[in-house]
């Protein structure tokens, strides 16, 4: 279990969930601090996967990407700028991957190492994570698979997990959708 209690969470959306050809579509990060940040990703040219029952989940058509993504490159350089040296993430295996296809698209590589919320947690939290972020979700009542707001989620849930004892982050109102 890592002691920093003030973490920075990720999450990626994605053209499908196959995990050789799928890739990033839209990155959001919730800082420290309760602050966020998102991106739609242009599709880099190798990238054609792309699920019609995923874009269904998340409501991001290609032809959206393919107007107001923002390049690989330039999404990198983003997270790079941005993030401390952990950032934390609830499905590792397919946030690891499509971190890693987004950074090797853009030839640029991470400067953050992304880990499992798992490290965060002990095993009674652990056990508490899954009720406590449904009743997060019901009270901002946000739409979620949208990065930037599945992130958010990951936030607050966390502030009311967290160790006892560990001063609660103040964190700005997020009334809207993001």
């Amino acid at each position: 279990m890592i002691t920093d209690i003030r973490p920075a969470f990720i999450d990626f959306e994605a053209s499908s969930l196959d995990l050789i050809a799928s890739y990033p579509i839209e990155v959001g990060l919730c800082m420290p601090d309760g602050s966020l940040h998102s991106w739609l990703i242009a599709p880099h040219v190798l990238w054609q996967d792309w699920s019609d029952s995923a874009e269904r989940v998340h409501g991001i058509s290609r032809t959206t990407l393919e107007a107001e993504g923002t390049s690989v490159r330039e999404v990198a350089h983003h997270l790079n700028e941005l993030l401390p040296e952990q950032v934390f993430c609830d499905a590792w295996t397919f946030d690891s991957f499509w971190l890693h296809r987004l950074f090797r698209a853009a030839r640029v590589r991470p400067e953050f190492q992304l880990e499992s919320i798992s490290m965060l947690l002990n095993a009674q939290q652990v056990r508490q994570w899954s009720a406590l972020r449904q009743e997060v979700i019901s009270e901002l009542g946000l739409p979620v698979h949208r990065a930037a707001n599945d992130a958010l989620i990951l936030h607050r849930t966390w502030e009311r997990i967290r160790p006892e004892g560990a001063e609660p982050v103040p964190a700005p109102d997020h009334s809207h959708q993001v």
